[in-house]
């Protein structure tokens, strides 16, 4: 059974989070309660053409400890209250494969030259 009980679809919520907290304009933070208690959320802005907007929105804890645990977010510096500690999440950066993978070059032998015998007669 998995530890995180809650995932429908990992791989796609997680993919999600992890475009949101790649996005500047959204930055997304986790505070940890004194208890130990998590909880993930981002601050989405009023939106005066939709009427929506203007408050905190959590994201599932299940998924983003996964994210955490697999090393794929990382915490920025802890701003420390005395009942919380919060951190600013981003996603962990991964080095950029290399564009073109280093292989020796192959030498191919090329096959003897044998002499003829024969003339071909003239």
């Amino acid at each position: 059974m998995s530890q995180y009980p809650s995932d429908a679809a990992p791989d796609a919520r997680g993919t999600g989070l992890l475009r949101l907290m790649a996005d500047p304009r959204t930055p997304v933070f986790v505070t940890v309660y004194a208890g130990g208690r998590r909880r993930y959320g981002y601050w989405q802005p009023y939106d005066a053409r939709t009427g929506r907007g203007g408050c905190y929105v959590a994201l599932p804890t299940a998924v983003c400890d996964r994210l955490y645990d697999t090393g794929r977010i990382t915490l920025g510096e802890p701003l420390v209250d005395p009942t919380k500690t919060t951190y600013r999440v981003r996603p962990a950066r991964t080095p950029a494969p290399p564009a073109r993978a280093q292989v020796a070059p192959v030498r191919i032998p090329e096959a003897p030259v044998r002499a003829s015998a024969q003339r071909l007669a003239a």
